[in-house]
């Protein structure tokens, strides 16, 4: 029963990463008109997917981190009861943002969910080893963002390299600058899931990245469209040049951290580019970057509160 339990929460984190999360990669392109809403989310989807199956080879190096491993004991980490409730409480978080409209961080939730759930079936969470391993790279990781989408902006403009309007040569880089994020997305995001679900016995490596790759596109192909309006139009306006600006710097960024194993989020880095970039062209819509702030603040506690309560339930019933 725990085994299905566990499978069955495993893939719910997946595919409400890839509703949540699918956009973000290629909001700049739906929210600058240079393409539709369906165009860029199957775009955004493929090119995660590329990303997710490419993660097997290089970015194995986050699936110890998201096991728990050094933040809670080894003992709670070998039980299944507590990987589930982790899952359950991660998938939950996301799923709620979704339904709200609001781009919050998968990572964010996990985070949460492993503190909250430990907390519930040991008392110990070592949150100094939570510390340098999450909410570090998590935390400065928009703020870095930030910062480079309106030095980037700033920079092409200073060069008249950001044209307002779009042309064939700009929209093949905003495509495929909008696809690197996307793969860098995917690369990021999916080791955190097959770390979770590799609890499952007898499921391998392989099979794991498989079973959350394709789950995650399902989730960005089937129920995307809140969040996408949200990232898209809500955040900021821009010109097509703009949006390829946010967009090289989600690339760069999600990239980097990617190969060097950092846990960053692609939320925070993509809605920090695009908010640095809507800052230095004053065009960025502050109160609904507020209510982005406020989310994100939630997700953490709101994902240690719901693994912690999957964690009682599991254990007692």
């Amino acid at each position: 029963m725990i085994v299905t339990l566990l499978l069955l929460a495993a893939c719910f984190v997946a595919f409400t990463n890839g509703a949540n999360a699918n956009f973000k990669g290629v909001a700049s392109l739906y929210g600058s008109n240079t393409t539709t809403l369906r165009t860029a989310a199957l775009w955004g989807t493929a090119t995660t997917f590329v990303g997710s199956i490419v993660a097997l080879f290089l970015a194995e190096g986050m699936l110890s981190s998201f096991r728990g491993r050094g933040v809670v004991p080894d003992e709670l980490v070998a039980s299944r009861d507590f990987v589930c409730a982790v899952a359950i409480g991660g998938a939950l978080t996301s799923f709620l943002a979704t339904r709200l409209g609001f781009p919050v961080s998968t990572t964010h939730a996990l985070v949460g969910a492993l503190a909250g759930a430990g907390l519930a079936g040991s008392g110990e969470v070592r949150f100094e080893a939570l510390g340098k391993q999450f909410f570090y790279p998590l935390f400065f990781s928009p703020i870095v963002a930030a910062v480079a989408g309106a030095v980037v902006y700033l920079l092409l403009r200073a060069v008249r390299l950001m044209p307002d309007r779009r042309t064939p040569l700009l929209d093949v880089l905003h495509f495929l600058s909008t696809g690197a994020a996307s793969f860098a997305r995917g690369l990021n995001d999916t080791p955190k899931m097959v770390a979770l679900i590799l609890a499952v016995p007898g499921l391998g490596v392989h099979w794991g990245f498989l079973i959350v790759a394709v789950t995650i596109a399902l989730g960005g192909l089937l129920d995307i469209k809140r969040v996408a309006e949200t990232l898209g139009k809500k955040v900021t306006g821009m010109s097509p040049g703009q949006g390829f600006a946010a967009s090289l710097v989600t690339a760069g960024l999600v990239t980097t951290a990617s190969l060097h194993s950092l846990p960053v989020s692609t939320t925070h880095v993509s809605v920090g580019s695009l908010f640095g970039m809507g800052v230095a062209s004053r065009r960025v819509h502050w109160r609904k970057v507020g209510e982005i702030l406020l989310a994100w603040i939630s997700t953490v506690p709101c994902g240690a509160l719901l693994a912690a309560l999957a964690y009682t339930l599991i254990t007692r019933f």
